[in-house]
């Protein structure tokens, strides 16, 4: 009789223990929801090209999976193809906490929707508008654009080299006037040819316009900023013999015989530096406008690869890199 007791005793003990497991493993489950739906919430509208580019959205992107794996926020986001108005309405109507859009090509429907959703908070990427609820972040990309122009000099042998850019918009402009600048800062009368596609996303474009500025025009070094359209281009100039830089990611592997180095944008570390702002002052930005250059590490230029600079060379190089980043250069810029 005394050992049923002990065994009924045992198995309501032991049904006890069970209970309190499951309820604190739904105590838990119910915290993790709450942590989740509790944290910031993101949400990203790309360029038209979208993911893949191997360039900026790409990058864009990848602040934002850092932010998100140290569980600061959570994100979403959109490929708009020519519609990004209504992927800023989508995100601004489930009252995302920020709203984040890449280069001025967006710029125009970001602010019709900005202005009708007043109380929303937007990031502007690689451009500034002057509605109050949209911040922005610039980059002095010319700055970065400089060096590219120095080390394009430096490898020239035609002393022609060539810039190839997206689109013809302020931003890239900047690009254009800044490698224009570095090359003739080094060889005073070198050749400088710059075209446009109209196109991110064209890499057969992108070939063509590459073939055409080496057969035709004689550019033995070319700059590239042009999104997809530059991959083509990127693969033309390492099948025709000839020397490449890449843009915003370091565009190596793409060419690993004609890539001298990649000018990069570091749009990922601004942006997650951005966000983690925004998360900390509460969701607010202390800056409507960010503005960063090689003084703030946000430009600049990655390894050398195919290419080894003179003593001579190198010091031109770093003399010229910290008088711009000194601002004792001052790059000029006609938009």
């Amino acid at each position: 009789m005394k050992t049923n007791k002990n065994r009924r005793a045992g198995l309501g003990l032991t049904l006890m223990m069970i209970l309190t497991v499951l309820i604190l493993g739904a105590c838990s489950a119910n915290n993790t929801t709450t942590a989740t739906d509790t944290r910031t919430k993101v949400g990203i509208v790309l360029t038209e090209v979208g993911l893949g580019d191997r360039s900026f959205n790409d990058a864009a992107f990848d602040g934002l999976v850092q932010a998100r794996n140290e569980k600061s926020i959570v994100f979403d986001y959109r490929e708009p193809g020519e519609n990004a108005e209504a992927a800023f309405e989508e995100f601004a109507e489930a009252k995302f906490d920020l709203v984040i859009g890449l280069s001025d090509a967006v710029q125009a429907d970001m602010e019709k929707v900005a202005a009708k959703y007043p109380d929303q908070q937007f990031l502007m990427i690689d451009s500034q508008s002057e509605l109050p609820n949209i911040a922005s972040i610039s980059f002095r990309a010319e700055e970065g654009s400089y060096l590219a122009g120095v080390i394009a000099a430096m490898a020239s042998t035609e002393d022609h080299v060539g810039f190839i850019g997206g689109m013809e918009i302020p931003v890239l402009r900047n690009f254009e006037q800044g490698f224009k600048q570095g090359v003739l800062a080094v060889k005073p009368d070198a050749t400088v040819d710059a075209v446009y596609a109209g196109d991110f996303g064209d890499a057969d474009l992108g070939e063509q316009l590459a073939a055409q500025m080496i057969q035709e025009k004689g550019a033995d070094v070319i700059y590239v900023a042009a999104g997809l359209t530059g991959v083509g281009a990127l693969t033309e100039i390492q099948k025709l013999g000839k020397y490449a830089i890449g843009v915003d990611t370091d565009q190596f592997f793409l060419a690993e015989k004609a890539i001298l180095t990649s000018m990069l944008k570091n749009v990922d570390v601004s942006i997650y530096n951005a966000v983690n702002t925004f998360v900390q002052n509460n969701h607010t930005f202390p800056q409507k406008e960010i503005v960063e250059g090689l003084a703030e590490n946000a430009v600049g230029l990655t390894a050398l690869h195919n290419i080894t600079l003179s003593d001579e060379q190198q010091q031109t190089f770093e003399d010229l890199k910290a008088k711009i980043s000194s601002g004792q250069i001052k790059i000029k810029l006609d938009q």
